[in-house]
C-alpha cells in the first residue's frame, strides 16, 4: 500500500488518523479529482504533508478519480527518502529544479501549488538572498509555466507574516489589515517577498486572467516538520524529544497563532477548492493562540524538564522576527466550511513522539 494507508487504526498515529480524516471528506476533492497537482517544495514541512495526504486519496478512490502528483525539490536524495513509499507509483512524479530557475517541462498541470520558501531564522540569516528570491522569481517562473500550460488555478502559499507588527489596533488579523513592517532590515526579505509574490499573483490575473488563490498560514508545526528547522516551536519540540531542557532565547511573551499540519494542509485544498478566486484566506487554529513562555512550559511538562533562558547568537536574531503579538482571524475561512481540528497540546505531543522516534532510528 501507499503512503500511510496500509497502517491498522490502533497502531495509527494522531497524523495518520488526521490524513485519514480529510482524505475522506469526498466534498473536499470533487474539484481535485482526475487532475494533476505540481507541488513545490515538496520535501518540505507543508508539502510532504500535501503528498502524503493526495497520495493517501489516491489509495481510498476509484481510479478515474486519483490525482496525479508532481512534487519538485533541489535535492533528489532527499526526496527518495522523503517519499519512498509512493516513489514507484504511476500517480507520483518528482522533478529536481530549482524554481528560481525556469522550470523544466513536467508535462500537463492542473494545479500549481506554490509551498517552496525559505521558511526558518537561520534561513532568513544565511541565504537572504534565497529567501526573497523563491519567493519573487520562484513564484514568477512557476506562474509562467502555469500561463504557458492553461492551468485551472495557481495556489501561492503565503504566511502572517505579511500583516507585520501589530499596531495595537486589533486583537486578531483578518485578511484585510496591514501594520508595521520595516522594509530596511534583512529579515524583512521574507514578509516584504511574501507580500510581493501575493502582488505577482494579481498582476498575472489582470495579465493573463490567472485563477488563483492565497492561503496565509500562521505558525505551522507537525511530523513533517526538518530536524533543520530553527524556529522557536521547532526548536522546542526537539529539545523536548531528546529529554533535554526547553532553552527560551527571550522573555516569551510574544503570542502567535499555531496550526497542526494536517490542518494547515486541508487550510489550503479548502481555500483552493471553495475560495473565492483572487483572494486571501488566514489559515489557524483559534485555539491555539499561545506565548512562546507558555509553549515552553507545555514542552517542558511533556518531556520532564524546565524551561532555561538563554540569550540568542547574533547570527539567530537576525533572523528573529520583531513581532510580538500576531494572532490570525480564521472566520472568513470557516465561513466556507473548514475548521481546524487538532488542539496544541494533542499536536506537539504527537509531533514529539515523531520527532523522538526519528532520533532513535538515526
Amino acid at each position: 500500500m501507499e503512503g500511510n494507508a496500509g497502517k491498522g487504526l490502533e497502531k495509527m498515529t494522531r497524523y495518520d488518523q488526521e490524513l485519514s480524516f480529510w482524505a475522506e471528506q469526498s466534498e473536499l476533492w470533487n474539484k481535485l479529482n482526475g487532475r494533476t497537482v505540481m507541488i513545490s517544495g515538496a520535501t518540505g514541512m507543508i508539502g510532504k504533508c500535501l503528498v502524503d495526504l493526495l497520495m493517501l486519496r489516491n489509495h481510498k478512490t476509484n481510479m478515474g478519480e486519483r490525482i496525479r502528483i508532481v512534487a519538485m525539490s533541489r535535492n533528489e536524495a532527499s526526496a527518495r527518502e522523503c517519499f519512498q513509499a509512493c516513489w514507484n507509483s504511476e500517480w507520483f512524479r518528482y522533478i529536481s529544479c530549482d524554481v528560481n530557475q525556469p522550470i523544466p517541462e513536467c508535462g500537463e498541470v492542473d494545479y500549481i501549488i506554490h509551498a517552496a520558501s525559505n521558511t526558518h531564522p537561520k534561513q532568513y540569516s544565511q541565504d537572504s538572498i534565497g529567501t526573497i528570491a523563491t519567493n519573487i522569481f520562484g513564484t514568477k517562473n512557476l506562474l509562467d509555466y502555469g500561463i504557458a500550460h492553461g492551468i485551472r488555478q495557481f495556489c501561492f502559499v503565503s504566511s502572517v507574516e505579511i500583516y507585520g507588527e501589530n499596531r495595537g489596533d486589533t486583537e486578531k488579523f483578518d485578511e484585510g489589515y496591514l501594520g508595521y513592517l520595516d522594509c530596511n532590515t534583512l529579515r524583512a526579505g521574507y514578509p516584504e517577498s511574501k507580500r510581493l509574490g501575493e502582488a505577482l499573483c494579481n498582476a498575472y490575473r489582470e495579465t493573463y486572467g490567472m485563477d488563483f488563490v492565497i492561503p496565509r498560514l500562521s505558525r505551522v508545526y507537525g511530523p513533517t516538520l526538518l530536524l533543520s528547522d530553527t524556529k522557536a516551536i521547532s526548536q522546542f519540540i526537539k529539545k523536548a524529544a531528546r529529554g533535554e531542557d526547553i532553552v527560551l532565547k527571550s522573555k516569551g511573551t510574544q503570542k502567535y497563532s499555531y496550526v497542526f499540519v494536517t490542518d494547515a494542509v486541508a487550510g489550503i485544498l479548502w481555500t483552493m477548492c471553495f475560495g473565492k478566486v483572487g483572494e486571501a484566506y488566514n489559515v489557524a487554529n483559534e485555539t491555539s493562540d499561545i506565548t512562546l513562555r507558555e509553549l515552553a512550559k507545555e514542552m517542558a511538562g511533556l518531556s520532564g524538564t524546565k524551561v532555561i533562558f538563554e540569550l540568542p547568537q547574533e547570527s539567530e536574531k537576525k533572523g528573529y522576527s520583531a513581532a510580538t503579538k500576531a494572532m490570525l482571524d480564521v472566520v472568513k475561512l470557516k465561513k466556507i466550511g473548514w475548521e481546524a481540528r487538532v488542539s496544541i497540546k494533542e499536536g506537539i505531543l504527537c509531533t514529539v513522539e515523531a520527532v523522538r522516534g526519528h532520533l532513535e532510528k538515526h
